[in-house]
């Protein structure tokens, strides 16, 4: 057995546990039994029990397992295409995108969704449909661009540039926001996984899978990359295409993520990273699906950290997530000289 699949049935091992941990415990204390009474379908003495357990616990954990491993991937894919081991999913201005689609309806057009007096269905809506159309449309000015720009560090910059005036905007939307709906967009960008109701969670779930499977159909082209786009494309590799490919990829898991559970920080970033340490390889055979599983394991765990305070509320999961992504950054830093990403 190699190292890889040793790991992969680790990885998946540590998955069902933590899955299992996220829907015994919670910021409402319901006895194990009838948790296990509500999973096989039995009545419980508490009615109340069943809804938190199947229209909330439920869906949040299966949320955090699809959303990890999307996040954790795009960050590898574009890592790769770059040749950038700082390289994430945010790098190229599409989750800023999907910031600016949120501001524009809840800074901008927050009266007239129904914001005033706390969340309600058209106002969720609004936030996905605006969050989508927002990263989609980035994503299709960083794809015209990048059948323009041959040069990868370019677009990179391009991508940047973008992000800077994509939070200019942003900024002027609050300056002239009132403070509510300041506070509900402050409360988007802390990150979620609570957000995909049970009727949107097939919906979800199928986008994210689709942006998964594509990424592992890349897997042949993508270690032809790690040694130079000229040697891939003596092999065949069809560089303007994959690089298209790449970026959809990308850009779809990064769309659909930001849309329902906000800007989630450092999965995309630090988690390809732990992989390749883990494995001691960038052979993306074994490492793309390390990066799906570790990443659910890391989305999960900061799912069951964030109810840690019990009934006095939820930590945002963007006060948890550089935790864990934070520490592994500065070691790629401090170690980037000794560690070989890209042969």
């Amino acid at each position: 057995m190699n190292k890889g699949l040793k790991y992969s049935i680790l990885f998946a091992i540590i998955i069902v546990i933590l899955f299992a941990v996220n829907l015994f415990f919670g910021s409402v204390s319901i006895p194990a039994q009838a948790v296990l009474d509500i999973l096989l379908g039995h009545s419980v003495e508490k009615q109340a029990w069943t809804y938190i357990i199947i229209e909330s616990r439920l869906p949040q954990a299966i949320t955090a397992l699809f959303t990890g491993g999307a996040i954790a991937v795009s960050g590898l894919l574009l890592q790769t295409a770059f040749r950038n081991p700082l390289a994430d999913s945010g790098i190229l201005g599409i989750s800023a995108g999907a910031n600016l689609g949120v501001a524009l309806v809840v800074l901008l057009l927050g009266s007239s969704v129904g914001i005033v007096g706390g969340l309600d269905l058209s106002y969720s809506l609004s936030i996905v449909l605006g969050a989508f159309i927002g990263a989609s449309c980035i994503l299709l000015i960083i794809m015209a661009f990048s059948s323009i720009i041959k040069n990868n560090i370019m677009l990179l910059i391009i991508g940047i540039m973008i992000g800077y005036l994509t939070s200019s905007v942003i900024s002027i939307l609050k300056f002239w926001s009132t403070s509510e709906n300041a506070y509900s967009f402050m409360l988007w960008g802390m990150g979620d996984f609570s957000s995909v109701s049970l009727e949107q969670l097939p919906f979800y779930c199928i986008v994210v899978s689709v942006g998964l499977l594509l990424s592992i159909l890349l897997i042949k082209p993508l270690n032809a990359l790690l040694l130079g786009e000229r040697y891939a494309a003596n092999l065949g590799i069809n560089i303007k295409l994959i690089r298209f490919l790449l970026l959809l990829c990308a850009g779809l898991l990064t769309a659909i993520t930001c849309a329902f559970c906000g800007p989630i920080a450092f999965i995309g970033l630090a988690v390809p990273h732990i992989a390749r340490l883990l494995l001691g390889t960038s052979n993306h055979k074994s490492l793309l699906p390390a990066t799906i599983l570790i990443g659910s394991i890391i989305a999960l765990l900061c799912n069951l950290i964030s109810i840690l305070p019990g009934a006095s509320g939820v930590l945002p999961l963007n006060a948890i997530t550089p935790i864990f992504g934070a520490p592994v950054i500065i070691y790629v830093i401090v170690n980037q000289k000794k560690i070989q990403y890209f042969n």
